[in-house]
């Protein structure tokens, strides 16, 4: 008899597998949780086990491609070189097709999904908004940044790059440095 953990889990991967690549053929307004059981060969009631909506599905599918080691930003002693770093980083993976698409439809339909929208928060956003407050926690302790208000430090690091994305602008690694040569002219003592 199969693993029914071992099954649970490759359809689960089937079906993130499947959201992911049909938001990018057919576009949000498109995909469906028909179209995706479909693609991933499983039934409609397994989705909806395990996810009330396309949106939450997609936010899974989402977390699954930028899963990263979670141990936070570099800290190589040099601010600077450490911000730029995650900023290119940043602005290579908006720029990258698979996750410009589904961030799109993502932030598009958090507007209008509360559960949604607070599921990303806590999957996704409050704890990557802490490992960023954490690496500038240390620079305030280091004395490279001034005692400042750390949300707002991070809202004028990562703000730019995420506005000039959403406005659909050009995002260069020239722009990611410019940004933090400038929010540090402001942020450092």
């Amino acid at each position: 008899m199969p693993d029914a953990s071992r099954r649970n889990e490759s359809s689960r991967q089937a079906i993130l597998a499947a959201a992911f690549e049909l938001v990018g053929e057919v576009g949000y307004a498109k995909l469906s949780i028909e179209g995706i059981a479909a693609r991933a060969g499983v039934g409609k009631q397994t989705i909806y086990r395990w996810w009330p909506s396309k949106g939450a599905v997609l936010l899974d599918a989402f977390l699954m491609l930028s899963e990263g080691d979670g141990s936070g930003l570099p800290d190589t002693g040099d601010l600077e070189a450490d911000l730029k770093t995650v900023l290119r980083a940043t602005v290579q993976e908006l720029t990258d097709e698979r996750f410009d698409l589904t961030m799109r439809a993502l932030s598009s339909e958090i507007m209008h999904d509360p559960e949604l929208a607070r599921m990303y928060s806590e999957r996704l956003d409050e704890p990557v908004r802490e490992l960023k407050k954490e690496r500038l926690r240390k620079a305030v302790e280091a004395g490279q940044l001034s005692d400042v208000d750390l949300d707002v430090a991070v809202d004028v690091i990562w703000g730019p790059v995420t506005v000039r994305w959403m406005q659909r602008g050009p995002l260069t690694v020239e722009f990611a440095d410019q940004v933090v040569e400038t929010a540090l002219s402001g942020l450092r003592p």
